[in-house]
Formats: structure tokens, sequence, C-alpha cells
């Protein structure tokens, strides 16, 4: 009990000194604690302002524009174009955002986009009218690619203008590739209102070639023809190729129409690439161009249709590998041909709506005269096929009289099996049904 005693004033002693150092520790430390607590937070700055077309760096992002203390003028002004740079890596994107700001009307994107040396002030005020005028884009397809001048180097390119006459419904820009982004070279804008539409705005190879494709596609023989050396391309390789662009449903290739083949000096090669409607591949035609003697506008000198016709008779014909619209007359130049089943004299669905064509070029000049022959397999007798003949052709006749094309300009003859084009039997006298199948025929000579 006594040993209790004695210990219990050092225990309040050291309970004394436990606590004043507590005391002392809260003393110490109180000041910041305090300090904490009254200071004020720290300012929420507002997240920067970074557009998610435009990467931090270009221009309009991580600085602040010029005049941006001043007020807008007006309610209705249009949307800044995104990301005007005058370069980019993909030449339709180029273009798509030259036609944006050329419907919002915004001059100072297009300056941008083009640059000094294809906006020039004759363009700029020609540019300004057509934006006042509320120009439209087509949709879809607004953006064209027309093909290429230089092979991967010089594309042109076309805006495609809604509710515009053809000549007036198209913008080109030709874009040159320099250190792997593709800019504005030259600007070719279309005629003014009270300007006369030229036969083809681009007078330089890629032009003329475009100008023909097109005429064909609208099976416009007339102006196609305009832009042909006859010589080197026949009115029959001109009426074929509209027959085949119509009956086999092709179009342009949306990439890469015209493929630059070669330049040398006065002669240009292209390759025209084309599909058909359900695009089940492409089909290809050589087209060589030459620029005549006094810098005279280039002409088609030549056309390949070799494959085309090929993927014609697969697709038309059902793979007939020797059928063919198009064949060489034994006088000379190109003949159209229409084929028939045995014995029938009759025109088909297909047949007929190539011979549309035909009476639709006719009909444009009542001096142009066609010579139609008729052709028979060596089955039966002579006489007998000497009549199916002339009924074959005089068939042909009658249809064109039909669709308004006048009885002078129409020659008929009758040549029986007597100029197979292929052999009516093997080489053992076998029967050849290819061979007869080819020969069942009208041949229309187009001799204008």
């Amino acid at each position: 009990m006594n040993s209790t005693r004695s210990r219990l004033p050092f225990l309040i002693l050291a309970l004394c000194v436990l606590a004043s150092t507590i005391v002392m520790l809260v003393l110490l430390f109180r000041p910041s604690i305090l300090h904490q607590e009254m200071a004020p937070p720290e300012p929420v700055l507002p997240p920067a302002s970074v557009s998610a077309d435009k990467p931090p760096g270009m221009p309009g992002t991580d600085k602040p524009s010029v005049g941006t203390d001043k007020p807008s003028v007006g309610t209705n002004t249009p949307p800044p174009v995104e990301n005007p740079s005058p370069r980019s890596v993909n030449p339709g994107d180029l273009v798509g955002r030259i036609g944006r700001a050329l419907e919002a009307g915004d001059m100072a994107a297009l300056q941008s986009l083009l640059g000094p040396e294809a906006l020039t002030p004759d363009a700029r005020k020609q540019l300004q009218a057509l934006a006042a005028s509320g120009i439209r884009l087509r949709k879809p397809d607004g953006v064209q690619e027309v093909g290429e001048l230089e092979l991967d180097q010089l594309t042109r390119w076309a805006l495609r203008l809604d509710g515009r006459e053809p000549g007036r419904d198209r913008i080109f820009f030709d874009l040159r590739k320099k250190d792997g982004a593709w800019q504005v070279e030259r600007l070719t804008l279309p005629p003014a209102p009270g300007e006369t539409v030229p036969r083809a705005l681009m007078v330089d190879s890629l032009g003329i070639a475009d100008a023909f494709l097109q005429a064909t596609l609208r099976q416009n023989f007339e102006l196609a023809k305009e832009f042909v050396d006859p010589a080197g391309v026949s009115d029959a390789k001109i009426a074929v190729l509209c027959i085949m662009f119509e009956e086999g449903g092709y179009h342009l290739r949306p990439s890469k129409p015209l493929r630059a083949m070669f330049q040398r000096g006065d002669t240009a090669g292209y390759l025209a690439q084309v599909e058909a409607d359900d695009k089940s591949q492409a089909a290809q035609f050589a087209m060589t161009m030459r620029q005549p003697a006094a810098k005279a506008n280039w002409i088609v000198a030549e056309i390949n249709l070799d494959q085309l016709l090929a993927d014609y008779a697969r697709r038309v014909a059902g793979g007939d590998v020797y059928y063919t619209p198009l064949v060489k007359n034994p006088k000379g130049g190109d003949t159209l041909v229409l084929y028939f089943d045995f014995d029938e004299d009759h025109l088909s669905a297909r047949t007929s709506r190539q011979m549309e064509i035909v009476a639709m070029i006719l009909r444009t000049d009542s001096k142009k005269k066609i010579t139609i022959s008729g052709h028979t397999d060596a089955l039966g007798s002579e006489s007998y096929n000497e009549q199916l003949s002339l009924r074959r052709a005089n068939t042909v006749k009658v249809f064109l009289v039909k669709c308004g094309v006048a009885e002078s300009q129409i020659v008929t003859l009758a040549k029986g099996p007597s100029q197979p084009r292929r052999p009516n039997f093997t080489a053992t006298g076998a029967d050849n049904p290819d061979g007869r199948r080819v020969n069942r025929r009208s041949e229309i000579y187009l001799d204008f």
C-alpha cells in the first residue's frame, strides 16, 4: 500500500508532462493548418478550345485568332471551313473542302485553299459571283476525278455544280504533288452567263479525251465526232462505243477514270477505265491523242476497244467469245454487226436498242447513208439462204425507217452464206455451231 502511494506522484507528473507536450505540438502546427483552411481555392481554368478536326499547333488551336475581341457581323455568317490548309495528302479531300468553302461563300478559306497562284484576281471575282448566285454541289458525286496529266504527279479534279447546263456545270482543278502532298496549280472556271459554251473547256489532251468520253456516255454522236480524227477513229467505232456504254450500263470509274500512259510532244496516251452498274469489275480501253500542226486542239487519233469488247461480250452475250458488235469491213473501216438466232429474221430486244442508237445518228443528217448486208450460215439450200439473208437486211431497214430514217439513206444487200466470218465446219468436216452462230448476222456499214 505504501509502495503504491509512493509511485502516485510520479505517475501524475508524467501525465502532466505528456499533456503539456501535446498542447505544444498543437500550438506549433495550428498556424499552417489554419492557413490551408483559409487560403482561397486554386482557380479552375477552362480547357483549351481544340477543334476535333485540327491537331494542336495548327492555326486557330493553340493561338488566339486575330481580332477575336471584335463582335461578329450578322447572325447568318457561315461557319469557317475546317482545315484551310492549301495542301492535302488526298486530292479529293482538298477539292471537297474547296467546294464547301464555295458553297459557304467563304472567300478567306478559298484564298487559303487555292493559293495566290491559282486564285488570280480575275478568278476571285468570278468565284465571288458564283458564290453570290447560291451555288450548290451535286448530291452525291459533287467531287469528281477527271484523270491524270502526269502519272501520280499531276491530276485533274472537278466540282460538279447542281442545276447547271452541260458546259457550265464543272469547275476544274489541276493539282500537283509536292513533297508528298497535293496543292492546286491551276483553276479553270466555267463560262460566265452570256459567254459561249466551248466544245471542251480544257483544250489539252486530257480535256479533249474527257470531253469525248462525256459525249459518248450521253449518246451524243455528233459532238463526240468533233473530237476525233476520222482517219483513225471511224464513225462505226464511235457508234459502237455509244452502244456499249448504253447497253452494257458502263460509266467512268470514279477513281482514276483516265490514267496517263505517256506524253511525248504532240502525242499522248490514256487508259480509259469504266465499270458497269453492278461494279463487278473494271474494263479498259486505250486512247491515243494527237495535237495537229499549228498547235490546234488535240484530237482522238486512235481507240483500241479490244479489252472493252471482250468484257462487253462476257457481260451482254453470256461469255460468247465470238460475239462482238464491231468487225472490220472487207472494203476497209469498221462495221456494226447484229446477230440472229438459227433461221430467224427478227431483231431481239438487245439489237433493237442498238438500232435505235444508229437511227439517232442517221437522223442528224439526211445525207448520211448506210449499207446493210444480210448473211447466213451454210445449213440449208443456197437459194433459201439468199432469201433469208435479204429478209435479215430488210428487217433492219424497216426498223430504222420506223425510227424516222429516210429509206433513201439505206442500201440493202443479200450475201447468203458467201461471206462467213468463221468456218461453218471443222477441218474434219464436222458441224461447227460456234462458227455458224457468228455467221448468222447483218452487217451495217456506216458509209459517212
